[in-house]
Formats: C-alpha cells, sequence, structure tokens
C-alpha cells in the first residue's frame, strides 16, 4: 500500500534556496574521487578519504570556471535515486530543489557496469548532466578501455575522462561545464510491460511541475519513497488512486518492484558496457604490464590477510599498538604534551598571562574567572593547545594514514560478523574508529548508519566505552606504570563495549542493518593528503572545542561562585567511595562531564599525591573511561538523537559506570591484586 508520511524529512535536510550563483553540484557513489573535483575547482577545502561516509554533510565552495563564477556543492555518497541511508537522503532532496547548472555525475571508470545505473536514473530525471569517468588510471592498469565518444552518443549526455588525483583530465571538464548547453534526454531503459503501465498512470495524475520528471517522480512513488511522498502534490482521490496501482503491480510480481527494476535496468547497463568497453585480457604480458600484475597480485594477498580473522586481528593489534599507545600515547600525549604544558605554558606563558592580567584586573572574583586555576585563559586555553591539539593531532595524522590506504573498509569487512552481534553493520567500524579521536565528531558521523537503532546503539556506545584521543592519551599515559593495569582497563573496557552492545540489540526494536561497503583499491597514502587532511580536522575540532571550554570554565566558575560546584563534588564522593575510592576522587569525575581527559590527570595527580594505590588507579579510570561523556558529546547527542534518548542514554551510563568501576574493585580486591 501507498503510506502518505505527514512529517518533515527524516534527514532534516533544510531547503536550499538558489542564490545569485550558478550551481555545479557534484553527485555519485562513494569513493569515486567527488571531493578530490571540488576541492580542484573550489576555493573550499572537503576531506579526500579512501572509505565511504567521510561526506557526512554538504561541503560548498565558490569556483572559477571557463572565467565565470559558480558555487561548488559536493554530495554525499549515493547509490540510487531511492535511497537507504540519511547521506543518500541528503543528496536525494537536492533534486527535488532548484535545478543547478549542471549535475557532475562522477563515476569509477574500471566498475562502470555497477555505476551507470544511477547515471540512467538521473538520465530519466531529466536534470542536466555530465557524466565524470575518473579513476581512468585505475581502469588502464586493469586493462580497462572505454570509447567515450561511443557513451556519449548512447546516452545522449557528454562524457569526460578523467584522473581527479592527478588533475589529468580536469582542464577538458572545465571546458565541458563552461560550454554546457542543457537538453532533455529520453529515457531508453524499457521497464516490463506491468511496471511500465503503473509508471506511465502514475506519472498522468502528478499534475503540478517539480525540478526532476514526472516519470522519475511516478517510479519513486511506485516505490513508496519517503521523500518523493512528501513532496509531490496530490489530492486524497489521487492518493487512493495510486495506492491501488502500487498494490495491483505489487501482486504481479513475485519479487519485490525495486529489486525487478534494478535488476531490468542493469540488463539495459549492461547492453551499453559491452558495446563501449573492452578489457585487455593479456595485460600481464610486458614489462610494464607484468610490474601492475604483480603489484595487483600483491594487493590481492595483502587484502586477503586483512579480511581473515585470523591474520586480521593480529595485523589490527599492531596498529593499535604502533599507532594509537605509542604514537598518541606515547609520543604525542608523553613527550609533546609534557613540553607544551609543563614548560612552554607552565613556565612561560602561564605566569606572565596571570602576572599581566591580574595587574590589569585587581578584582579577585573576575581573577578567578580568566586567569584562576580553572580560568578561561590558564584552563581553557592551556588544554586546548598543550593537550587537546598534540593528541588530536597525532591521532587525525593516524586516521588519515589509516584511510588514505584503503584499511577501513577492510576493517568494516573483518568486524562485521562482530558488530552484527550488537545491532551493527561492519559499515558503524568508521564512527567507531572516529571517536577514539574525536567522540563528540563520531556521534556526528553515526548519521551515515542505515537505520536509527543502529544509529541510537552506535552512539551508546560511543559515549559509553570509547575514550577520545584525549582521555586516551592521558589514560595511557597514567596506566603506563603497569602492563598489567593497563590489560585490566583494556579487557574491563572492551567486555563492557561488547556486553552493552549484545544487550542492546536484544532490547531495542528494529531489524539488523543491512552491510555494503565500497572496496576501494589499497594504495599508499599521499603525504600531502595525509597533511592536509591532519590540518583540515584540527582546525574544526579547535574552533568547536574551544568555545566548549570557555563554557566549562565559566560553567565551574559560576558553580564555585554559587556552591552549585561543591554540592554536586560532594554527590559524587559517595559512589567514589562505594567503588574504593576516597571522597576527594569526586571531584575528578565532575572535571571528567567537562572534560573528559581533565578528570584522568587529576586522578593522575592523586595517585602521584599517595591519595590512590595502583589498583585504585585502574579502577578509577575504567569507572572514568565508562562515565558521562563530556558535555560536548552529550550536546551533540541531544541533536542527533533527541533529548529522550540522551537522557535515557545518561541515565544508564551514569550508575553502570560505577557498577562495573564496583565490580572490578572487587574482583582485585578478593584476589589480592596489586599494582
Amino acid at each position: 500500500m501507498l503510506n502518505i508520511i505527514n512529517k518533515k524529512s527524516c534527514c532534516n535536510f533544510e531547503d536550499d534556496v538558489q542564490g545569485s550563483l550558478e550551481r555545479v553540484i557534484l553527485v555519485g557513489n562513494p569513493n569515486v574521487g567527488k571531493s578530490v573535483i571540488f576541492n580542484h575547482f573550489s576555493d573550499s577545502y572537503a576531506v579526500v578519504s579512501n572509505y565511504p561516509g567521510t561526506t557526512v554533510a554538504v561541503s560548498k565552495g565558490k569556483g572559477m570556471i571557463g572565467g565565470k563564477e559558480y558555487e561548488i556543492v559536493d554530495t554525499p555518497g549515493m547509490y540510487s535515486l531511492q535511497p537507504i541511508t540519511d547521506e543518500e537522503r541528503v543528496s536525494q532532496n537536492y533534486l527535488f530543489n532548484k535545478k543547478p547548472f549542471v549535475y557532475l555525475h562522477v563515476v569509477d571508470a574500471k566498475n562502470l557496469q555497477r555505476m551507470l545505473p544511477l547515471t540512467l536514473q538521473l538520465i530519466e530525471a531529466e536534470v542536466p548532466l555530465i557524466l565524470v569517468l575518473n579513476m581512468m588510471d585505475e581502469a588502464s592498469e586493469r586493462g580497462i578501455s572505454i570509447n567515450a565518444s561511443k557513451l556519449e552518443k548512447k546516452l545522449g549526455i557528454p562524457v569526460i575522462c578523467t584522473t581527479s588525483i592527478k588533475e589529468e583530465g580536469l582542464d577538458r571538464l572545465e571546458d565541458a561545464i563552461s560550454s554546457y548547453v542543457f537538453q532533455p534526454v529520453a529515457s531508453r531503459v524499457e521497464y516490463s510491460r506491468g511496471i511500465t503501465y503503473a509508471i506511465d498512470t502514475i506519472s498522468s495524475l502528478i499534475k503540478s511541475e517539480y525540478e526532476i520528471s514526472n516519470k522519475t517522480l511516478a517510479q519513486l512513488l511506485l516505490l513508496n519513497d519517503s521523500v518523493a511522498l512528501e513532496k509531490v502534490e496530490l489530492n486524497n482521490e489521487d492518493i487512493e488512486a495510486i495506492g491501488k496501482i502500487v498494490e495491483g503491480t505489487e501482486k504481479e510480481y513475485s519479487d519485490p518492484l525495486n529489486y525487478v527494476m534494478t535488476v531490468e535496468r542493469q540488463d539495459f547497463v549492461n547492453e551499453i558496457v559491452d558495446s563501449v568497453m573492452v578489457t585487455d585480457n593479456t595485460v600481464g604480458q610486458g614489462v610494464a604490464a607484468t610490474q601492475n600484475g604483480h603489484i595487483s597480485s600483491i594487493r590481492g594477498r595483502i587484502d586477503k590477510l586483512l579480511i581473515k580473522p585470523i591474520t586480521g586481528v593480529p595485523i589490527l593489534l599492531l596498529v593499535l599498538y604502533f599507532g594509537l599507545y605509542k604514537f598518541v600515547g606515547g609520543f604525542a600525549a608523553g613527550t609533546v604534551v609534557d613540553y607544551l604544558e609543563s614548560t612552554l605554558f607552565g613556565e612561560m606563558i602561564n605566569p606572565w598571562v596571570i602576572g599581566s592580567f591580574n595587574s590589569f584586573v585587581p578584582y579577585p572574583i573576575i581573577q578567578d574567572l580568566f586567569v584562576g586555576e580553572y580560568g578561561i585563559l590558564t584552563q581553557a586555553v592551556t588544554y586546548a593547545i598543550a593537550l587537546i591539539m598534540p593528541l588530536v593531532g597525532a591521532f587525525f595524522i593516524v586516521f588519515s594514514i589509516i584511510e588514505d590506504t584503503g584499511y577501513l573498509p577492510r576493517l568494516a569487512m573483518l568486524i562485521d560478523r562482530v558488530f552484527k552481534k550488537m545491532g551493527m553493520s561492519g559499515r558503524a567500524v568508521i564512527p567507531m574508529v572516529l571517536g577514539f579521536g574525536c567522540a563528540t565528531m563520531a556521534t556526528m558521523v553515526t548519521r551515515t548508519l542505515e537505520t536509527k537503532r543502529e544509529k541510537v546503539i552506535a552512539s551508546m556506545l560511543l559515549a559509553l566505552a570509547i575514550p577520545c584521543s584525549a582521555q586516551l592519551g592521558v589514560i595511557l599515559g597514567v596506566l603506563s606504570f603497569s602492563g598489567t593495569a593497563l590489560a585490566i582497563w583494556a579487557i574491563a573496557i572492551g567486555f563492557e563495549l561488547l556486553l552493552i552492545g549484545y544487550l542492546s540489540s536484544k532490547v531495542l526494536p528494529g531489524e539488523s542493518p543491512s552491510f555494503f561497503i565500497e572496496m576501494p583499491p589499497l594504495r599508499l597514502p599521499k603525504v600531502s593528503n595525509v597533511l592536509v587532511k591532519t590540518y583540515s580536522r584540527m582546525q574544526w575540532y579547535f574552533l568547536e572545542v574551544l568555545p566548549l571550554f570557555v563554557l566549562a570554565s565559566v560553567l565551574i566558575w559560576v558553580g564555585r561562585l554559587t556552591g552549585l560546584f561543591q554540592i554536586a563534588v560532594h554527590l559524587l564522593g559517595y559512589p567514589s567511595q562505594w567503588i574504593g575510592l576516597p571522597a576527594e576522587a569526586g571531584l575528578m569525575f565532575f572535571y571528567g562531564f567537562f572534560r573528559r581527559d581533565f578528570g584522568a590527570a587529576g586522578l593522575f595527580d592523586m595517585y602521584n599525591a599517595g591519595m590512590l594505590t595502583g589498583v585504585n588507579l585502574v579502577v578509577a579510570a575504567i569507572t572514568l573511561t565508562l562515565f558521562m561523556p563530556c558535555i560536548a558529546q552529550f550536546l551533540v547527542t541531544v541533536k542527533e538523537r533527541g533529548v529522550k534518548i540522551a537522557m535515557a542514554m545518561a541515565v544508564f551510563i551514569f550508575p553502570s559506570a560505577f557498577a562495573v568501576g564496583f565490580i572490578v574493585n572487587h574482583i582485585l580486591t578478593t584476589f589480592g591484586v596489586v599494582l
């Protein structure tokens, strides 16, 4: 039946009003080079990655093409005009707004057979379109040659060959854009009789004019697409008629209509590809070709090693050990942070700032706000620059290298089976790994997941058991006094992650998500790309996090003035004592809400002062890791999941963190463990 949805779009897409500049909009599957082309033509930077889910929101910039300024838009990856994920819905929504000057459908040339179905859907939608055959170098390496001019004639739209990462063919693309003239092309896809009749009949019932063709709208209505159902204006009589058409057509076919239409469209694509693409099976002959074949063989072997659990898990542990523990936890959290925090800020900058500020502002209350123990200039700025920046920067360097190599999709395949037990697909590895850098950012990235249930579970686990790079770096440094202590912490956090994920998958209603992900070729990371991405992310992080640090300092200042601070700390002293810690540890948990790493650093200070034993420190580190997310992450969770879900998470996380701490403390003390 036709299900009419009378509510706002599920992806919270805001109507985009056409400005004075004409738009050039990039669309296409993930990992086809859209962002590289965007960066080339625009004055903005979009993160270029080797895994799907990077372009979570729409990236916009301005750029000169053929002597004329355009607005350049990079949309999230999409596979079809009938979306599954929220990122696809964002891209689909662009089709329902004012037409741009032209869409650039960027495709992976070596996977033309899989990419062209979306091209045909765009042609059926009668939108201005240029097809960009990107990654031509990789196609050539595989002995694939494409007759672009013949493909252009068959499709009736301009076709441009490029290798965007090497900037090859981008000049021709610029010429094609500047000289483009829109001419609607009649679709040549022939659907079976029943579907054709349904599309034509529904199309005749659509009276208003839209930015895409009535034929495409009819197809989407036939498939019960939610966005089309919201956008198309229909009276009750037409809605009832369409509902009967949909119901009758569904009864004619044993398979779902979407599947039937996809197969019929793919048959047409296969005919086109067979006539325009030739694969040279002798590519392995010759010196250069042999080298390419050897490289492909090596890539294939590495692929198998990364995906198989028996070899993939040890490789993952090595990546975590050298990437997170040694580089982020050891070098960044140890060497770099120690110098910046203790020497540069502690001995040089802060004493000068405090002295200068106090000489100009003699009022103690104001001094406490800006240069006191938790002041804006002494705490917020120092921690943002001296502590957070090095840790986040180090993590993003590692993360950029990992994603540039193409390792993330392989990791997703490796852990998909485990994630399915927790109600998520392997695709969730992206926000989960990002959470080790910034859980606030990772919570935003959960919108790329397929179902609401999966998003809630991922957000819950990010808030509960994934320490951000700032907290992780400090905890690794704090527990570095004992390998056993670090192992206990890791086992407890890992067990909690798996247990709560599993229980969530059983308690929360909904179906398990399907798993599909682009598998890009393995590549050597490009140094310039790694550095630019790291800089861009650090810039974003700094601009996002510094105001929150300032807010935290202000809230602490207000709390100390009003006495609320002392009340909260006093109340947190009770659960701290339940897990074997002194009541003073409640202060560190309170800090942990404002700054996850700050609480861990405070616990280490208590340990050095002799207030905590080694066992106490491990129990405290475990509890703090599982404790409430920082205020920034909590606010983003409210924004992404809603107030009710965010509060429900908080109500669960707070007592469960201390419950785990109590259990761990009881086990360690019962068995007489000394650390």
